[in-house]
């Protein structure tokens, strides 16, 4: 089927379709950088990296931008608590940001704009606004005049009287509407300002976003991201402006992903039955729940390198995908921990399937484009009395699961499902034809590699299983180290042997201190690490 992503704006799914056929522009909403990130800054990146990977996949030519937040009251705050200067603080939470992406895989972004180095831009659409009549100076500051835009608050379903709940404050009295938000303000003494037309100053929350879209991306772009807090005010507003300066639709889609939630929080979901908030009011309710339980810095969300010292990156980034991107997450270290261990299978998959074969899952190549000829013969129509995992429609059919889940708006959670179901159809395979032990039928290792490359070219969309685990795989095949463990492994067995068990238990209980395991099979005696 034809990929279909759901759209903020229209509240439905849709055939997705490109302003320049074969190309996306994607423009992602990154953060103010005043405090160390936390998970919850985690989510979007990992989100449409992962968007990234499945449009690539398909064969689009994707541009991703997200931007940096380095001057806003947020970070003028912070720097005054910490004596330093707006840009100092910028830089070192920026590098902290970098890191943390880094660790998390997240590698599809190819601008990462500043807004302080736009200025200029955002100057040029204020000016054209103030020209058109939708934006308008007043004492220094410069603000969007929402009456003056007929179809002020279309993406977030709020009437003009309902806008003023969801507003940072502008509390200058003049105003000509209360929900008019600020373009440009003026600069308090000590601040940092930049000269314009209208005084010195600096740029208003939303305007930011819209200039470096426009400026990297264009007039209209395909699709905007970013979480659900931000529908209203800030994507409201970014639509509202970029619109009226450039008369053209902004964003074709706008795709908003659910929230970080407190484990247990109440009231987490949307409207009705659906999580993801698919009616306009489901949305509005989905969006007030989802903000008011939001795992946050303010309310002592660890940081990113806090919880990378508690769990494996790797498993993070599984955690964060195994729901479809617009339910809210349940957050809690004992999840992301249930998930590590549901890996656990995977790990061992990939150790048995080195043993077998002596080619590491990692180093295997598999197909990049969806369209790719180069799967193994074994997948073909035409394979004959060439073998497979289970047979050619069994995989065939798992691949068209999975690709049918990501065409059906990204649905990672269902596509992580098969995952699991490919992974239990490798196993059984392998016991099947005793690929792990000295009778295996090596005439199977071609299918077996066949399946193997598909878990591994469906595993890479997803961004994982791509060699976290590499360093501890080798180090379990490290010819001096296995040497010893075998050593050990002989040793207990002939305690066990003597009928020694008090030494057999104390060399396992050792090992698992060591985060060694041992695993006794019928016929051999396996170690891991982990």
């Amino acid at each position: 089927m034809p990929l279909r992503v759901y759209n903020t704006l229209s509240r439905q799914k849709e055939e997705f379709q490109t302003v320049e056929p074969g190309r996306v522009s994607m423009y992602l909403c990154g953060p103010t950088v005043y405090k160390p990130a936390h998970i919850g800054h985690m989510v979007g990146p990992v989100i449409f990296d992962t968007v990234k990977r499945y449009l690539t996949y398909s064969g689009y030519e994707v541009t991703w931008v997200v931007n940096i937040t380095d001057v806003d009251d947020k970070l003028i705050n912070r720097a005054n608590e910490r004596k330093m200067t707006v840009e100092a603080l910028a830089k070192e939470m920026t590098q902290d940001y970098f890191d943390n992406l880094k660790t998390m895989a997240v590698e599809g972004i190819d601008h990462f704009p500043y807004a302080t180095q736009h200025i200029p831009e955002m100057q040029e659409i204020i000016a054209t606004l103030i020209e058109k009549g939708y934006a308008y100076p007043l004492d220094g500051d410069v603000y969007f005049c929402c009456t003056k835009d007929e179809d002020y608050g279309k993406l977030s379903g709020r009437s003009l009287s309902e806008v003023l709940a969801g507003t940072r404050a502008e509390t200058h009295g003049a105003k000509q509407h209360p929900a008019d938000f600020a373009l440009w303000k003026s600069s308090k003494l000590g601040e940092p300002a930049w000269p314009s037309p209208w005084g010195p100053g600096r740029p208003g929350w939303h305007i930011e976003c819209s200039a470096m879209a426009k400026k990297i991306l264009g007039d209209s772009i395909d699709i905007h991201g970013g979480g659900l807090d931000l529908m209203f005010p800030h994507h409201e507003n970014e639509l509202a402006q970029s619109e009226s300066c450039t008369g053209k639709p902004f964003a074709r889609y706008w795709m908003h992903n659910g929230l970080m939630q407190a484990s247990g929080a109440p009231g987490k979901v949307g409207g009705g039955h659906d999580k993801r908030g698919d009616k306009p009011t489901d949305i509005a309710t989905a969006k007030e729940a989802q903000e008011a339980n939001k795992l946050a810095g303010s309310k002592g969300a660890a940081s990113v390198k806090e919880l990378f010292a508690k769990h494996d990156p790797e498993t993070i980034r599984f955690f964060l995908l195994a729901t479809h991107y617009r339910s809210p997450i349940d957050f809690s270290d004992e999840r992301i921990a249930e998930i590590g261990k549901s890996l656990e299978g995977f790990y061992r998959l990939f150790e048995t399937y080195q043993r077998a074969s002596g080619q590491s899952f990692y180093a295997l190549t598999s197909a990049t484009t969806r369209n790719d000829q180069s799967r193994p013969h074994s997948w073909s129509d035409d394979a004959g009395e060439s073998k497979s995992v289970g047979d050619v429609a069994e995989l065939k059919a798992l691949r068209q699961r999975y690709l049918d889940a990501m065409d059906d708006d990204f649905n990672t959670g269902g596509a992580v499902g098969v995952l699991f179901d490919l992974r239990k159809t490798l196993n059984a395979f392998i016991g099947e034809h005793k690929l792990d032990t000295a009778a295996a039928d090596k005439s199977q290792l071609p299918a077996l590699t066949a399946g193997m490359t598909l878990l591994k070219e469906l595993a890479s969309i997803l961004g994982v299983f791509r060699g976290s685990k590499v360093e501890a795989a080798a180090d379990a095949n490290d010819g001096m180290l296995d040497g010893l463990m075998q050593l050990v492994i002989q040793i207990r067995a002939d305690a066990r042997k003597n009928k020694n068990f008090a030494v057999a238990d104390l060399i396992r209980n050792k090992l698992n201190e060591l985060k060694i395991s041992l695993e006794d099979r019928t016929d051999q005696t396996l170690w891991r690490r982990g």
